[in-house]
C-alpha cells in the first residue's frame, strides 16, 4: 500500500507539473507565467534609465536623458543613429502594444489568442490591411532615403528584442504564451494601416443605399442633407476659391444599386475625432502664436501615444509619437509647432461586383476584366490554419461575397478606400520634425494620402495655417452616397483633387485657425463635400470662444480644453422641457425634471444633469428612429443635428410615429414617453449603482488592449465631459494627448495624456498621468536644447556602436 501511495503521489505530482506548464483554450501555462524566476513577477520592476547599452550599427554614440515623467531626450549626430534609436526606446517601453497593434492590422489574432478572433481576421484580411501595408511599403521603397531610416527604426527594435529571453518577454507575451517576433519596414507600414483604418471617416454607403430604398431619394434628403443650416465651417466661409482652375468631375446620371445589404463590416469607432486651434501673434496676450491639440482616440492602456524628445544637430523636436511609426506625429520644434485632427473626408466607395460562372472575371463596360485572388491563410493558435480566398478587382478587394456576409453565389460588393493607394505618409512626419516655417510645412503635407487630416500650424514667426490634407477623389455631386454599379467604369474615381487645392487657409483675418472634425467647407468650395456625420457643436463652441475678445493666454487654452459646456443638451432640453405636458408627472418623475431644469447644461463630474439629459436622449433618439430597426437590412439613424432639428421644426412628421401604436405621435407625445422610460432607467440604474452624479454615471475607463483586462486598467476616472463636448471624454474615449505650445524662441509647451510612459503594468509609470489629466492639469515639456543640458534629468542612458 504504501509503495502505491508513492506511486500515486509521484504521478499526481508529475500531472500537476504538467497541467501548470500546459496551455488548456485561453488559459496560459499557469505554472510558466507564475514562475518565480521567468514568470509574471520579473515583470515587477521600472525600466532601467541609466547606464551604458552597446546597439548594433550605431555611427556615434545616442546620449538619451530620461525626466521624471520617464519621457527619454534622445540626442543622436544623424539621422540614422537618431531613428534607430528610437525603434529601440519605444521597443523598450512599449513593444508588446507595438506589436500587437500590428498583428491587429494584418488579421493575425488568431495566432495567438484562437479561433475566437477568426471572424476578425478574415475581415482585415478581406478589408486589404496587409495589401494596403504593402502598397505603402512600395511607395516608401522608392524614396531610398526614407527606407534607409525605416530600417534603422526597425534594427532597433530589434535590437532591443534580441536582448530578451523568456524572463524578460513583456507580462503580455507571458500571459498569451508566446514570444515577440522581428520587426521589419512592413510592421511599420502597418502599423500606420492601423492608425489609417481608425480614422478612415465615414463607410455608411450600403446603409444609405437600404435608407434610399425604403424611404425614397425626397426622404433621405432630409434626412441626411449636405450641408446644415448652421455649418461653421474650418476653412472661413469668406473664403475665395476662385483660384482653383481644376473643374469638378461631371456627373454620368448613374443609378445607384437599391440591393438590400443584411450586415457590414466593423466600423471605426465614430466618436474618434479631435480638436485643435492656434492663434495668431495679434490674438496673443503674449504676442506669441499659440497651438493646442486633442485627438480623441480610444482610453487603452498602454496609451496610444508614447512622448519623445528626438534631436540632432539639425533639427530638435519633442512630441507625442505613435510606437512602431517614425518621429513626432503631435508636437513641435525649434521653429513650428503641427497637430492633428480627423477630417473624416468620404474615401470608401462600394462597387457591385458581377462575376463570370466560375468567378475568374468580372464585368466592366461590357467586356469581361480578370480578377486577382489573394489566398489568406490565417493560422489558428492550436488549430490547423483557415484559408479564405479574397478576391480583387481594380476597385479593390470584394469584401462581400458568396463566402463572406453575402450568399449571392455571382455577385460580391468591391471596396474603393484612399488607404489602399501607395503614400509615404510617413516622411510627411519626419519633414514636419525638420520644418522651419511654413514653406517646409506645406511641403511636408504633399506626401500625406490617408487618412484624410486637419494638419494644424504655429511658427515663432507668428503664422498659423490650417490645411485639410489627403489624398481625395474629385467626385461628381452625389458620388458615393450609395452602392454604384461596379460594371460601368464611368463609376469609377475619373481623378483627384490637385493637392494645391485641397481646402486650407494661412493667417485668416480672424487671427485663429480650428478644426473639431466639423465640415471643412461651405457649399461654396467648388468640389462635391459629402456630409458623412460632420461635428456640429464643438467647433461651434471653439469658434464662439476666440470669437469673445480680442487676447487669449495658455490659461484660457487650458480652459478650453477642459470646457465642458453641453451646446446640444442646451439646444434641445429647454424646448423639450417647454414643451412636455408635465400636469400627470409622478413625485419621482417631478423631482427629475426639476433637477433638469436646474441644470445649466455643463457636463462637471458632481451634476445630475447630464446623467438625466444622457439618459432621456439615448430612449429619444430610439423612440425617433425606430422606423431604423428592419430585421435583416444595415441601417444608420440620421445624425444628431437633423434628429434635433426635425424635432424641434417637424414635431408632426411620421417619423414621430411610433411604430404599431393606434396614436399617430408627435414630437411632445415623444418627450413626454421618452423622459417617463428614461426616469425609470435611471431609477434602476441609481438602485443597482448608486447616485447619479455624472462622473458615476458615465464611468469613464481605460482598458487595457486584451478586451480591457481588468487587473491591466484604470476604472471610475473622476473626469467630466462628454460626446459633443469639447471635453469630449465618454465612457473609454476622449483627449489621448493634450498639448499647448507657445512659440515662443524656442517654444515652452505642455501636454498630457491619460497613461504612462511604460507599457508595463507593474511599472509606476505604466498609468501616473491618469489622475493629472482627469484633474485638467498638465505637465511643463522639458524642451532640452542640448544633451549637455540635463535640468530635471533623473537618469541617463548611452547608446554605443557594438564593438
Amino acid at each position: 500500500m504504501k509503495y502505491f501511495k508513492l506511486i500515486l503521489s509521484f504521478l499526481l505530482m508529475v500531472g500537476i507539473f504538467f497541467a501548470l506548464n500546459s496551455k488548456f483554450g485561453a488559459i496560459p501555462p499557469i505554472g510558466k507565467f507564475l514562475n518565480p524566476y521567468t514568470g509574471v513577477w520579473q515583470n515587477e520592476t521600472d525600466e532601467a534609465i541609466s547606464g551604458t547599452i552597446a546597439i548594433p550599427d550605431l555611427k556615434d554614440k545616442v546620449t538619451v536623458h530620461y525626466d521624471a515623467e520617464l519621457i527619454p531626450h534622445v540626442f543622436a549626430q544623424n539621422e540614422l543613429d537618431l531613428y534607430r534609436a528610437q525603434g529601440y526606446i519605444t521597443a523598450k517601453h512599449r513593444l508588446w502594444q507595438m506589436e500587437f497593434q500590428t498583428y491587429a492590422a494584418a488579421g493575425r489574432l488568431s495566432e495567438i489568442i484562437g479561433e475566437k478572433a477568426l471572424n476578425y481576421d478574415r475581415q482585415e484580411r478581406r478589408r486589404g490591411m496587409v495589401y494596403g501595408a504593402e502598397q505603402t511599403l512600395s511607395k516608401m521603397s522608392e524614396d531610398k532615403n526614407m527606407m534607409a531610416i525605416v530600417e534603422a527604426y526597425a534594427d532597433g527594435v530589434n535590437s532591443y528584442i534580441n536582448q530578451l529571453n523568456s524572463k524578460t518577454y513583456p507580462v503580455e507575451y507571458k500571459l498569451l504564451d508566446y514570444k515577440p517576433e522581428a520587426w521589419s519596414p512592413k510592421k511599420t507600414a502597418l502599423l500606420l494601416m492601423y492608425m489609417t483604418k481608425m480614422l478612415a471617416g465615414g463607410d455608411e454607403d450600403m446603409e444609405y443605399t437600404n435608407a434610399l430604398r425604403l424611404f425614397g431619394k425626397e426622404r433621405f434628403d432630409l434626412l441626411y442633407p449636405d450641408f446644415f443650416d448652421i455649418t461653421d465651417p474650418i476653412i472661413p466661409k469668406e473664403t475665395d476659391w476662385s483660384y482653383i482652375d481644376v473643374p469638378q468631375t461631371q456627373s454620368p446620371n448613374s443609378k445607384p444599386v437599391l440591393d438590400s445589404i443584411a450586415e457590414t463590416i466593423d466600423k471605426p469607432d465614430p466618436n474618434y475625432g479631435s480638436n485643435n486651434w492656434a492663434i495668431s501673434d495679434e490674438k496673443s496676450a503674449t504676442g506669441n502664436a499659440i497651438l493646442a491639440n486633442d485627438p480623441h482616440l480610444g482610453l487603452n492602456l498602454p496609451s496610444i501615444w508614447f512622448v519623445m524628445q528626438l534631436s540632432t544637430p539639425n533639427h530638435n523636436a519633442f512630441g507625442a509619437t505613435l510606437p512602431g511609426a517614425l518621429a513626432v506625429i503631435s508636437g513641435f520644434n525649434e521653429h513650428i509647432a503641427w497637430g492633428e485632427t480627423n477630417a473624416t473626408r468620404d474615401v470608401i466607395d462600394w462597387y457591385k461586383i458581377e462575376f463570370n460562372n466560375n468567378r475568374t472575371h468580372y464585368k466592366l463596360d461590357n467586356q469581361w476584366k480578370a480578377v486577382s485572388m489573394r489566398i489568406e491563410e490565417i493560422k489558428i493558435k492550436g488549430q490547423e490554419s483557415y484559408k479564405d480566398s479574397v478576391l480583387y478587382t481594380h476597385h479593390g478587394p470584394v469584401v462581400y461575397d458568396k463566402n463572406f456576409k453575402s450568399d449571392n453565389e455571382l455577385s460580391g460588393y468591391a471596396m474603393k478606400w484612399a488607404g489602399h493607394i501607395p503614400g509615404n505618409g510617413q516622411k510627411t512626419f519626419t519633414e514636419l520634425n525638420k520644418a522651419k516655417g511654413y514653406d517646409d510645412y506645406e511641403k511636408a503635407l504633399q506626401y500625406w494620402v490617408a487618412p484624410a487630416q486637419n494638419i494644424i500650424f504655429a511658427s515663432t514667426e507668428g503664422d498659423i495655417a490650417l490645411w485639410v490634407q489627403g489624398l481625395f477623389p474629385n467626385k461628381w455631386e452625389g458620388q458615393g452616397k450609395f452602392v454604384m454599379d461596379g460594371t460601368k467604369s464611368e463609376n469609377d474615381w475619373q481623378g483627384y483633387i490637385p493637392q494645391q487645392f485641397n481646402a486650407h487657409t494661412k493667417n485668416p483675418e480672424r487671427g485663429f485657425v480650428s478644426s473639431a472634425n466639423q465640415s471643412p467647407v461651405d457649399e461654396t468650395y467648388p468640389y462635391f463635400v459629402f456630409n458623412d456625420g460632420y461635428e456640429t457643436y464643438r467647433n461651434r463652441v471653439i469658434n464662439d470662444f476666440f470669437n469673445s475678445k480680442d487676447k487669449f493666454s495658455i490659461q484660457d487654452f487650458k480652459d478650453l480644453h477642459n470646457n465642458n459646456y453641453n451646446l446640444k443638451a442646451a439646444e434641445l432640453m429647454p424646448y423639450m422641457l417647454k414643451t412636455m405636458d408635465v400636469s400627470n408627472l409622478t413625485k419621482e418623475e417631478k423631482e427629475i425634471y426639476d433637477t433638469a431644469e436646474e441644470w445649466h447644461y455643463n457636463n462637471d463630474t458632481d451634476e445630475i444633469g447630464p446623467s438625466i439629459w444622457n439618459a432621456w436622449w439615448d430612449v429619444l433618439h430610439d423612440m425617433v428612429w425606430d422606423e431604423f430597426k428592419v430585421e435583416n437590412t444595415a441601417l444608420e439613424t440620421p445624425f444628431t443635428y437633423q434628429t434635433i432639428y426635425l424635432l424641434k421644426n417637424k414635431g408632426e412628421d411620421d417619423f414621430m410615429d411610433i411604430k404599431g401604436t393606434p396614436e399617430k405621435e408627435t414630437a411632445k407625445d415623444l418627450f413626454n414617453l421618452s423622459f417617463s422610460k428614461a426616469v425609470e432607467n435611471l431609477n434602476d440604474w441609481k438602485a443597482k449603482n448608486g447616485d447619479l452624479n455624472w462622473v458615476n454615471y458615465k464611468g469613464t475607463f481605460a482598458g487595457h488592449l486584451l478586451q480591457a483586462l481588468p487587473a491591466f486598467s484604470r476604472f471610475d476616472i473622476p473626469i467630466g465631459g462628454g460626446k459633443n463636448i469639447v471635453n469630449a471624454t465618454s465612457e473609454n474615449w476622449g483627449p489621448s494627448w493634450r498639448m499647448i505650445v507657445e512659440m515662443t524662441s524656442p517654444p515652452t509647451a505642455l501636454g498630457i495624456y491619460p497613461g504612462g510612459q511604460s507599457g508595463n503594468p507593474g511599472s509606476k509609470y505604466y498609468d501616473n498621468f491618469i489622475d493629472t489629466w482627469a484633474a485638467g492639469e498638465y505637465h511643463s515639456l522639458n524642451f532640452l536644447q542640448s544633451d549637455k543640458a540635463t535640468e530635471a534629468i533623473i537618469g541617463t542612458q548611452t547608446l554605443t556602436p557594438t564593438k
